[in-house]
């Protein structure tokens, strides 16, 4: 068994000391997160975006912790040396700090990531100083909070006036002070962005939210241009999936209507005849004949 190496909070704060920019891409299941952990990405994020873009949902709120877990623990499994953040799930973490110490260590214990994450600010960061405290370490997301949709309106961007980019700053600095080992900034002016990256000594890993931040985060999906129908503006196609995957489909649907495929090289041979042909003798030294895929047949 390989052994596995992940990489630690402290490893991901002195990114930021060195000035090496952070790179963070979702996944869901061992065998994207075994080709991202080898193409050298820094950390996967297990997102409860995976209501929308594996489950079909129009927002992350259904989601629920057997499901982050079930999803965390494949690509835990196909992870070896990326950092794995799990994201903790609408209402497992709102309320009392000792469920979410309890989810939080649920998480952790069963699934085998090494980090979780939680949005919001200042209402929560009892609730972070309690994980952190216990040895759960604890990575905060501000600015456009999925989970928060309904509140917000919709996903729209956040900070956009001096009174909400304060905020923002404020709940920034106190996650930090609760011992946040990381921030994702999502959706806010790259502006903000840059001022709380300068004020933070703590990584900030943006997705929307400009190029100062230490690091960057994107859906793996989004990277890859699997949904056609969604380009927004913070999202960089570098393949489009989204058409070769049908056109794949496609071709294998038309070899298979024109019995083009499979063809002898796709398929398995045997050695040696698996049946006696039809009115040969069997010797009479033999009590059985072998069968199909090698299993006794009984004569007589």
């Amino acid at each position: 068994m390989t052994n596995k190496k992940p990489r630690t909070t402290l490893q991901i704060q002195q990114m930021k000391k060195d000035g090496q920019p952070i790179t963070m891409l979702t996944a869901y299941d061992a065998t994207f997160a075994r080709l991202i952990d080898d193409a050298g990405v820094d950390m996967i994020l297990v997102g409860d975006s995976l209501g929308m873009v594996i489950q079909g949902l129009d927002n992350t709120i259904p989601v629920t912790l057997d499901e982050m877990i079930y999803h965390a623990k494949a690509v835990s499994r196909g992870a070896r040396t990326a950092h794995i953040v799990c994201d903790m799930p609408f209402m497992t973490y709102q309320g009392d700090k000792f469920e979410a110490l309890k989810n939080a260590g649920r998480i952790l214990k069963e699934s085998g990531a090494q980090s979780v994450k939680l949005e919001g600010g200042r209402a929560i960061t009892d609730t972070v100083a309690q994980l952190v405290n216990s040895g759960i370490p604890v990575m905060g997301h501000l600015g456009l909070t999925p989970q928060a949709v309904h509140a917000m309106g919709g996903f729209k961007v956040q900070g956009k006036n001096p009174q909400a980019a304060q905020e923002i700053v404020d709940d920034a600095l106190a996650l930090e002070r609760a011992g946040a080992f990381a921030l994702v900034l999502e959706g806010i002016p790259a502006e903000l962005a840059r001022v709380i990256t300068q004020s933070l000594n703590i990584p900030t890993i943006g997705i929307g939210a400009g190029v100062d931040c230490d690091g960057q985060v994107l859906v793996i999906y989004d990277v890859l241009g699997m949904n056609p129908d969604f380009q927004p503006k913070f999202v960089k196609k570098y393949l489009n999936l989204g058409e070769l995957i049908p056109e794949a489909v496609r071709n294998f649907r038309q070899e298979v209507h024109a019995r083009e495929f499979p063809t002898p090289a796709h398929s398995f041979h045997a050695k040696e005849p698996l049946f006696t042909p039809h009115g040969v003798e069997t010797p009479e030294e033999d009590d059985d004949v072998i069968g199909l895929y090698g299993v006794p047949v009984e004569l007589g």
